[in-house]
């Protein structure tokens, strides 16, 4: 009697494909962890800078100036003391390439911070270096 179809091997097919695939998820959740950490890390240096601005902004103006509620912030002075905060921290140190951009308002300051981030395990023909943003915000409240 003949076999219509020789089956051998296809075993050692499939155990090759699902591997593959097994390997393509671990290197897509250790990069989307590794960016999701820097993301958190940047998120939480943005924060102190806009807490660290704000403070020094509303101590200045406000407790010194007699200002009470109509206090504004002056963007030149956010600027500065996020500068310095940034470089007590050591920011530029921890994160090479790290840039930052400070916005006011009347009433709050909001830092983004941008560093690159070279992905651990970068698949072939994808980006190995990408950027990671961090965002924060902090408001100045008088009286309450």
């Amino acid at each position: 009697m003949r076999r219509g179809h020789d089956e051998r091997g296809q075993t050692a097919v499939l155990i090759i494909g699902f591997t593959l695939v097994i390997v393509m998820m671990v290197v897509v959740v250790v990069d989307a962890s590794a960016a999701y950490l820097r993301r958190q890390a940047l998120s939480s240096l943005a924060d102190g800078a806009a807490l660290a601005a704000a403070d020094g902004i509303a101590g200045e103006q406000v407790y010194t100036s007699g200002l009470g509620d109509r206090a504004t912030i002056d963007p030149l002075a956010a600027r500065a003391l996020v500068d310095a905060h940034l470089a007590a921290v050591g920011a530029g140190r921890s994160y090479p390439g790290m840039t930052y951009g400070v916005e006011t308002a009347r009433d709050r300051v909001v830092v983004r911070v941008a560093a690159p981030l070279a992905l651990p395990l970068p698949l072939p023909g994808v980006v190995e270096r990408t950027w990671v943003t961090g965002t924060a915000a902090a408001v100045i409240a008088v009286g309450e």
